[in-house]
């Protein structure tokens, strides 16, 4: 088992990171978390299972690194199970899999779900908490209740410090509870560094790449795997009662085709949780647009305007420059307005 702080250190020597005082300040809680963990369990008739470590609540402004140290605290634990999972992929399974448990006919459907995650893991490492939805807010608090109280750490990352989470929300007073029982059961850590790395890490190279291309393909590849780290997991996100599945999505990053969103008779609400739940998002193959695409047309107008208002970054590939994309046809003269927002969502620095 390799400590963080070495993997932090080789990272450096090996000039895939930058030194950073807030970043490192911030390893020794993680130490803390996988010394415990890497403790042997011995239980017996007159010994108690010792008490589990607090988990930790890393929060901050977006690119500050979190998702990263997470994952290399991750890598450092070895065989500790343990399970890095984005919080709101996470809250999916958890409603899925309570469905199924009701059908089964129990009183209480949250314990045996809570009782499966207990017994596959010791330590669950959330990336991106945020709760936006009444029914996770409902269940978020019971489900983590049984997972402290069978011993399960807990590690999660987010843009929000715990009092802001479900910031007014529905029926808020229900979700107060958990705040505090985040706050007894984790340590809360601000993330303070002044260097926001996802946006150093598209400064200066292209975000729209057109027409098309192989090298399109390409570019657009080599910013995935730069800005997402890793390959990506389908994100369902639901929506009015809908389902609407984004097919990639790792550490923040979407990516999907233009036909999967535009292609498809998706709204401004698909769009709005789509922009909630991204900070970047990669949109391939976006068509020249008019009469014969008119509705695709009227979606990707709704879809930027969605990015744009949540300031989004957005990196995409084009069959051509934004000015030129919808030259003919009904709305072409209210393209000029999408077109300019796309011109200034390509400016470097641009973004939330």
């Amino acid at each position: 088992m390799t400590s963080l702080t070495t993997l932090y250190d080789r990272m450096i020597a090996d000039g895939d990171l930058h030194p950073d005082p807030a970043q490192q300040a911030i390893l020794p809680e993680f130490e803390r978390i996988r010394a415990a963990l890497d403790q042997p369990v011995r239980k017996g008739l007159f010994r108690r299972a010792p008490e589990p470590p607090k988990g930790l609540y890393l929060w901050g402004g977006v690119g500050r690194g979190k998702s990263m140290l997470m994952d290399l605290f991750v890598q450092s634990l070895g065989d500790i199970p343990a399970r890095r999972v984005h919080f709101h992929a996470f809250m999916q399974e958890i409603h899925a899999a309570m469905h199924a448990a009701r059908k089964t006919g129990v009183d209480d459907a949250i314990a045996p779900v809570a009782a499966d995650v207990v017994a596959n893991v010791r330590l669950l490492a959330f990336d991106e908490m945020q709760i936006t939805d009444i029914t996770d807010a409902m269940i978020v608090g019971r489900l983590f209740q049984a997972l402290f109280a069978a011993g399960v750490v807990v590690v999660t990352t987010s843009n929000r410090i715990p009092d802001d989470l479900y910031k007014d929300g529905l029926n808020r007073d229900i979700f107060l509870p958990f705040i505090e029982l985040i706050k007894d059961r984790m340590v809360v850590w601000e993330l303070t560094s002044p260097t926001d790395y996802r946006q150093n890490r598209l400064g200066g190279t292209p975000v729209y790449f057109s027409p098309a291309n192989a090298e399109a393909r390409a570019a657009m590849a080599e910013v995935w795997t730069d800005l997402a780290g890793g390959p990506g997991e389908p994100l369902t996100l639901h929506v009015n009662g809908r389902e609407v599945e984004i097919p990639e999505f790792r550490n923040g990053v979407a990516r999907a085709r233009f036909h999967d969103l535009c292609g498809r008779p998706l709204g401004a609400a698909d769009y709005l949780a789509l922009a909630k739940a991204a900070r970047v998002l990669l949109l391939d193959n976006v068509p020249t647009l008019g009469r014969s695409n008119f509705n695709e047309a009227k979606r990707f107008v709704t879809l930027i305007d969605a990015l744009y208002e949540a300031r989004v970054r957005l990196v995409c590939s084009a069959a051509a420059q934004p000015e030129m994309l919808y030259l003919e046809g009904e709305g072409s003269f209210e393209f000029e307005r999408t077109a300019s927002r796309l011109r200034e969502m390509q400016a470097e620095g641009w973004g939330g």
